[in-house]
């Protein structure tokens, strides 16, 4: 059993209780003194130092204890209560316990059913310990009182002193909320230093060793001063917890407050007629839910959340994230749809108005609105535009809704890349909301509309999510009937919706999305496109824009081809229009500062509008030097025609490849050194060419990244002509893989590459027998300008490509006996290859950037870096 004092709230002062005996002192001056015995039992006690004319319970239990208090009761009841140094002791000895102690009157004792002792104690003096006579069966200790010697006058310092410990003791009071004027009585009573310091610390909330050290201090005004800066100790203490708890008062006060306002407000709108207002809500919000034509599962749980609604307090937070949910559901176009215009004949003529040719995608919508008519239930189909930048494939989009009679909403997916944006969050977070396809189907108000996905290769991931993968179940006419919102939690039927994706290039696509979607590819236009398109859409629009009537802009088709050629090089029409506008803006200039149109702009004043032409058909040489061959590159951006530079000279048979080359270019390179050494004999090469010379492969535009396998071709032939020191002609140009055996194998991009190379004026073109097929997509009017060659084996390149040999004219399309013309001429190349070729190679520069269906690495990394002419 632990010896501790009786838990009970102690104020400032000691509570004497019912039956206490006043201690002597406290009466007055005149009192007698207690005579101190000098031998006396010694009662240990935990966790409080008892001081002089202090009055408490404690509840004794230890054996030692309980016979010391017998035995001081069987004598002069007086017992020396001695504090532990460490309460967790439970058989104390001599040195775990205080040497200072108090002398204490035993008052009265009541024996406990447990078998412990509770004593009434009164503190008479302070005193220390001399000795320990005995430890068995109880402490038994020789002390000596400690005499005090309270001075007679007080000084000012002292007098002050006094003071400041009374009125921090009142304003302590004050701020535990007891009144002070009883209390403060007594110790206005008390001019002594020593006996107020004792008065006032047996009530204070010290630590035992703060305690014991006020008591240990036998010096009165020392030991006053150490119990003053207990007291602002707990001013401060008392302060912050009166700060605290008046904000609490204040916190419960306020919804106290309110909550009898509400009541109020409730009696107020009862008493004028007014109290249907929260239940008008609720009825509106059910006839809604009734109205939105929901699906059966979908209708239950919207009718449960407005039961939890209606049972909450409607100024709750909850309340209000429940309304907001009920918003969005009984808003969203459950069965609400527009009317397809399902006539194919005026859908056709909308599409010719909007967009000049792309007439594969207008056959492909004519085909979704024919069998529309014949199966209305019909699934909307998932189609992807692919093509370079400026194209009109978003513009192509709206012109379909116009179609089709149907809502357009446009989703920029470009850099997104939280999951959440396409799904929605869930209603635990705070600013939740649906996600971007949900959103799109509330604002236009049809579950039909014609929702475009716009960039959707350029779709990222991070630790937010992959919005690609969320984009699987959209896009699958097998799963996205049942689409589930995170924020709706329900599943919406999305099958009606017709997706159309846009992309720039299809490699950055994953697979499994790319696998969802009906690609449709939208190649560059061709000059001649790009001059009817400007005539018939561009200068009208912008004429309009800028002020003028179309009437007063006088453009011709030489003019329109010159700014094409001379001032724009992309496959799209975004820098035609900008430069078409420029020339309208300055025409405006001329017409706001007072001129009469119409204006006519010419060779000349095109110059004066649009400055020195930015373009040059400076790529085209009219002769080309040994080592130098043209080849075709394919970006996202359209075709280029670039060159491959290739020089030797003696060294020790090493292979430099510069210009930024990709792995699978230099891999390339490498075959081709590897061909030619194996034909060294047919081409009248050395055949330890590769042990006496080093061999520089450069590509031009170095600071733009080059890669793909359609520079092989080009590569060999620019090897050879630089061994052998024979020129290419500068009128042929070339792309392909090659394999080890000799084989051109297929590249892509082969419209686009045709196309730069007709508008580079070359003449001939050889390619795989196997991009036969390609040609087909490449316009009649321009196949008459090029002769197209085709070639299933490396020998067949050479016949076809030396300076040598006369460019034939070009044919209107060359069909699959070229590749036979070209084994044909094979043959006699073969007989001067014999003789080897003592010349070595002349020096010359390399120059391409040969391309298999990336050339460029990709658009991204290439805009991140310094752009030169082909940085595309």
């Amino acid at each position: 059993m632990n010896d501790k004092k009786e838990p009970r709230q102690l104020g400032l002062l000691p509570d004497h209780g019912e039956g206490a005996i006043p201690v002597g002192g406290m009466e007055g001056e005149n009192a007698p003194r207690p005579e101190i015995p000098g031998v006396m039992p010694v009662l240990p006690v935990r966790d409080i130092v008892v001081f002089n004319y202090m009055i408490l319970p404690l509840f004794v239990g230890r054996e030692k204890s309980v016979k010391a208090v017998d035995a001081a009761l069987s004598g002069d009841r007086y017992i020396l209560i001695l504090s532990q140094k460490d309460e967790t002791v439970d058989n104390p000895g001599p040195d775990d316990m205080y040497q200072v102690g108090t002398v204490g009157m035993i008052m009265r004792m009541l024996k406990m059913p447990d078998g412990r002792l509770k004593v009434l104690v009164q503190g008479l003096s302070r005193a220390r310990v001399k000795r320990f006579v005995s430890d068995d069966p109880y402490h038994l200790a020789e002390v000596e009182a400690l005499a005090e010697t309270e001075p007679k006058e007080l000084t000012p310092e002292q007098e002050a002193l006094v003071r400041s410990s009374r009125e921090i003791s009142e304003k302590i009071l004050t701020l535990r909320g007891i009144s002070p004027a009883d209390i403060m009585g007594v110790l206005n009573s008390v001019s002594e230093p020593g006996r107020l310091a004792d008065l006032i610390a047996s009530n204070l909330r010290m630590k035992v060793l703060d305690a014991q050290a006020i008591l240990e201090c036998e010096e009165p005004v020392e030991r006053l001063r150490l119990v003053n800066s207990q007291l602002v100790k707990e001013a401060e203490v008392a302060s912050m917890q009166n700060k605290i708890q008046s904000m609490a008062r204040e916190g419960m006060d306020k919804a106290q407050r309110d909550f009898f306002l509400r009541e109020q407000m409730k009696a107020i709108k009862r008493e004028l007629g007014d109290a249907e207002g929260e239940d008008e809500e609720i009825e509106n919000f059910r006839k809604a839910v009734e109205k939105a034509g929901m699906p059966k599962d979908v209708k239950k749980e919207a009718l449960k959340q407005l039961g939890r609604l209606e049972s909450m307090h409607p100024d709750s937070s909850e309340a209000t994230v429940i309304r907001t949910y009920l918003d969005w559901m009984t808003e969203l176009p459950w069965k609400k749809q527009s009317k397809d215009r399902l006539d194919v004949k005026a859908a056709k003529t909308i599409l010719d108005e909007d967009h000049f040719d792309l007439e594969k995608v207008k056959e492909r919508i004519l085909e979704y609105l024919s069998v529309r008519q014949l199966n209305p239930k019909m699934k909307g189909p998932i189609l992807c535009f692919v093509g370079p930048p400026g194209v009109g494939k978003t513009s192509l989009g709206r012109s379909i809704a116009r179609s089709l009679g149907r809502k357009f909403h446009r989703l920029s997916l470009g850099g997104m890349r939280d999951e959440a944006e396409i799904r929605g969050h869930r209603r635990t977070y705070i600013g939740a909301m649906p996600g971007r396809i949900v959103q799109g189907l509330k604002g236009c108000g049809t579950r039909n509309p014609v929702i475009m996905l716009d960039e959707v290769d350029k779709l990222g991931t991070d630790f937010r999510g992959d919005p690609s993968s969320a984009l699987l179940e959209v896009l699958d006419p097998e799963q996205n009937f049942s689409f589930t919102d995170h924020y709706l939690n329900v599943p919406f039927d999305l099958s009606a919706v017709m997706f159309i994706c846009t992309a720039n290039t299809l490699d950055t696509i994953p697979g499994p999305l790319l696998d969802r979607m009906e690609v449709i590819r939208i190649p560059g236009y061709t000059e001649q496109e790009k001059v009817k398109i400007a005539r018939r859409f561009v200068v009208p629009r912008q004429a309009k824009d800028n002020g003028l009537k179309e009437s007063e802009v006088l453009l011709d088709d030489d003019i329109l081809a010159r700014i094409v050629r001379e001032y724009t090089r992309e496959a799209g029409l975004r820098n035609l229009e900008r430069e078409i506008g420029s020339v309208c803006r300055k025409l405006a200039r001329k017409k706001a500062e007072g001129e009469k149109g119409p204006f006519t702009v010419t060779e000349k004043t095109l110059h004066k509008l649009l400055g020195v032409p930015r373009f040059l058909d400076d790529e085209k040489e009219t002769t080309l030097p040994p080592g130098v061959v043209t080849g075709l590159a394919w970006t996202p951006y359209g075709g280029e025609i670039l060159h491959i530079e290739v020089t030797t000279m003696p060294g020790t048979g090493k292979l430099i490849l510069t210009g930024k080359l990709g792995d699978v270019m230099k891999e390339s390179a490498q075959a081709a050194v590897s061909i030619a050494r194996a034909k060294a004999e047919l081409y009248g090469i050395p055949a330890d060419f590769h042990e006496k010379r080093d061999i520089h492969i450069h590509v031009p535009a170095g600071a733009t990244p080059k890669d793909g396998p359609s520079a092989g071709v080009t590569l060999v032939t620019a090897l050879i002509s630089s061994l052998t020191g024979k020129a290419i002609s500068a009128e042929t140009c070339m792309t392909g893989e090659i394999s080890l055996r000799g084989r051109v194998l297929p590249v892509g991009g082969i419209k686009e590459k045709i196309l730069a190379a007709v508008a580079q004026g070359m003449k001939r073109v050889i390619i795989p027998s196997q991009n036969k097929k390609d040609v087909q997509d490449i316009p009649e009017d321009l196949r008459k300008k090029i002769a197209i060659k085709f070639v299933e084996r490396v020998d067949e390149v050479w016949p076809l490509a030396k300076s040598s040999a006369r460019a034939p004219k070009p044919a209107p399309e060359v069909k699959a006996e070229a590749a036979v013309e070209g084994k044909a001429e094979a043959k006699p190349e073969a007989k001067p290859a014999a003789k080897p070729t003592a010349k070595p190679a002349p020096k010359a520069k390399p120059v391409a950037k040969p391309s298999a269906k990336p050339t460029v690495k990709s658009a991204a990394k290439t805009a991140a870096k310094p752009k030169p002419k082909k940085s595309k």
